[in-house]
């Protein structure tokens, strides 16, 4: 009855397939129509930053990939470009194909700065105009299609599409919609303001998704570079600010390894995969530049778009002892009134399905009103749902469908992403990060609920696995059933109770918890007293299971890197150390193997050498020698270089004698020192 609804594995190959650079036009006699790019200060951060985008452009240009975004790369560094890839990108408009929206935004950079370039033909050109004009670009318009158009990141793709689309063709008429260019703008422009304003006040609901922060800044930098609405081009400049900020307090020297609210199986074990390495590169020097990347490529394209130095600041004071990071994001469903919102309004029920809240009890019939109004029950993504039309039809009748939704709330509504308060500590040598005390008792979905990070590829992480193969939930990919996880500083503790209960979407989940521990990534592996000892150059970490755990041996990638411990209820114990602040490694070791840890019924008392008595379980307090830590109501920031209450109103982040100043309800940004 629950449809898997975070993207189908062709979709998931393809998201990989358009995370792609989009090349800046200046060269190739494209005449970009815009503000000129910030001046650079021989040797300052934006003159490297400049050398950092050549290099990067020219490093995409001369690669193998072919897509819309590379090709125009390739016309920005005077090569000639594939045309048949810019037209991949069409026919998947034309088609009305899932992820369209992604190529979409490169269809548009090249029509709007196209200009006299005899580089790309003049059928292209009109066939790419054509395309634009007769596009889908939101679910109330006429025919059916198996597109997303409603998660947190497409929202804005498929809307900032319209309005750009619409102000590049103000008279010319929208043959799917019959609208006019204009009034396309009209239409969209109050979905993206609402769009941007729940993003700087409350943040992601996909929070620190090292996916999904791809798509949504390449949305914002079409904003940025092509919208000639100055209110909404620079609050896309101000969510842009908060995106790029995020990334700098909760990645590890380029390695975006924080918890996340959604990601997949290989971008949380490979950093080679995230789709923001390549952002972390340009901007701060670190991450991995790759073959391609979509948003990075935008962001060396932009000529309106220079991220604030504090920001590059941040994410390079790698020499501090420590940071301690808090942060809240998302919404509350509870809390509708307070953001404006209803649960009749269909233009509501699409901001209720960014948090992908399909069948929360508070949204179920206003969500089966939108597959009524949509034409959705033939929406391949909504299949689970058209199978059980006759069920829910009935239901929905009989007033029926808020219970159903409550009794079985536990597994249908594994995917939404409400509220989240997110602790990250960072030393020189280790990151760990988790979302606090998350939706304990609910099934998961893509949510990433806590990782320790000590280089590219030697993380840590646990999850209950939902199945072995398939969709999300999987075995990697989200949670069979969330945990209860609580951190201070450089110790997390994480409680499983995954109880076997009846579900309509998942009606059993595997009966095991695993770690992902991938011993070749680190210099040292030590196995003493039922902990696992890994060590990366001067950082430490220490893993402990309740039960006793056993070692992937069948051959494949997990082999030697996964740890099973048998049984739905389990804890795991994490406590990160280093050099500077533990001394030797074999001091480490001995120091925690002498540490008691006493298990009781779903519950641990573990005296951490460096906490002291840290007490936590499936219920109550997580409390430190008896006094108890909250694990909820954080602040939007909380950290040594800024803090900003919840909801957001100004923002103002300082470090190294720079600052970033925001005031979103008066439209204010100051950058400078």
């Amino acid at each position: 009855m629950h449809a898997a609804l975070a993207g189908s594995a062709f979709c998931t190959w393809l998201r990989s397939a358009f995370r792609l650079g989009l090349g800046a036009l200046a060269a190739a006699g494209l005449v970009i129509a815009q503000a000129p790019r910030p001046a650079t200060a021989a040797g300052s951060y934006a003159a490297q930053l400049e050398l950092r985008r050549q290099e990067l452009l020219q490093h995409y240009a001369t690669g193998p990939a072919h897509d819309a975004y590379v090709e125009l790369a390739r016309l920005a560094t005077n090569r000639t470009p594939d045309e048949n890839a810019i037209r991949a990108a069409l026919d998947r408009m034309d088609q009305r194909l899932d992820c369209a929206d992604f190529g979409m935004h490169a269809i548009l950079r090249l029509l709007y700065w196209r200009a006299d370039s005899r580089a790309v033909s003049p059928e292209l050109l009109q066939r790419a105009r054509q395309s634009v004009l007769n596009f889908k670009y939101w679910p109330d318009e006429p025919g059916t299609d198996s597109m997303c158009t409603w998660s947190e990141n497409h929202q804005l793709l498929f809307s900032a599409g319209a309005y750009l689309a619409g102000q590049l063709y103000p008279d010319a008429i929208f043959a799917n919609s019959g609208r006019t260019g204009a009034e396309m703008m009209a239409r969209h422009r109050p979905r993206i303001l609402r769009w941007l304003d729940l993003r700087y006040r409350t943040g992601f609901s996909e929070w620190l998704s090292n996916v999904y922060y791809d798509e949504d800044l390449t949305g914002l930098l079409s904003l940025v570079d092509l919208c000639a609405d100055q209110d909404l081009a620079l609050r896309a400049t101000m969510v842009t600010d908060l995106l790029l900020l995020d990334l700098a307090l909760n990645s590890y020297q380029g390695v975006f390894g924080s918890t996340h609210g959604r990601s997949y199986e290989e971008h949380k074990k490979w950093a080679a995969h995230e789709s923001t390495t390549d952002v972390e590169w340009l901007l701060f020097g670190m991450g991995m530049l790759r073959s391609s990347n979509m948003s990075a490529t935008c962001l060396a394209l932009s000529n309106r778009y220079l991220m604030p130095q504090v920001i590059y600041e941040i994410a390079n004071d790698v020499k501090r002892p420590y940071l301690v990071n808090r942060q809240r994001m998302g919404i509350k469903l509870e809390q509708a009134a307070r953001w404006g919102l209803g649960f009749s309004d269909l233009e509501d029920g699409m901001v209720w399905l960014s948090l992908e809240a399909y069948t929360h009890p508070m949204t179920i019939e206003l969500f089966t009103r939108m597959l009524d109004a949509y034409h959705w029950w033939d929406n391949a993504f909504f299949a689970p749902f058209a199978a059980q039309r006759a069920v829910l039809e009935q239901a929905r009748a009989a007033g029926m469908l808020p219970t159903l939704a409550k009794t079985y709330a536990h597994d249908v509504c594994r995917n939404l992403r409400d509220e989240v308060n997110i602790y990250t500590y960072k030393t020189p040598d280790y990151m760990l990060s988790s979302a606090q005390d998350y939706r304990v008792g609910y099934g998961g979905d893509q949510q990433h609920i806590w990782q320790a990070t000590l280089g590219p590829n030697a993380v840590c992480f646990t999850t209950h696995p939902a199945r072995r193969e398939g969709e999300s939930p999987a075995y990697w990919t989200g949670s069979g059933w969330l945990p209860r996880v609580a951190q201070h500083e450089n110790v997390a503790i994480v409680v499983y109770n995954a109880v076997d209960q009846p579900g309509l979407y998942l009606p059993h989940t595997l009966d095991f918890t695993h770690a992902w521990l991938p011993r070749d990534q680190f210099d040292q592996v030590i196995e003493q007293d039922g902990w696992v000892f890994a060590r990366r150059g001067d950082g430490y970490l220490a893993l402990r299971s309740q039960h006793p755990y056993q070692w992937q041996a069948a051959a494949g990638e997990d082999q030697n890197r996964e740890m099973v411990v048998p049984g739905r209820q389990n804890i795991y114990i994490c406590e990160l150390g280093s050099r500077r602040q533990r001394g030797t490694f074999s001091h480490f070791v001995q120091q925690i193997s002498d540490a008691s840890a006493e298990f009781g019924e779903l519950t641990v008392t573990y005296h951490s050498p460096s906490q002291g008595c840290l007490r936590f379980g499936w219920s109550g307090d997580f409390t430190r020698d008896g006094k108890a830590f909250e694990l909820g109501g954080y602040p939007r920031y909380d950290n040594d270089y800024l803090r900003a209450g919840f909801p957001a109103q100004t923002v103002t982040a300082k470090h190294a004698g720079e600052q970033l100043y925001l005031d979103w309800e008066n439209l204010t940004r100051r950058v400078g020192r």
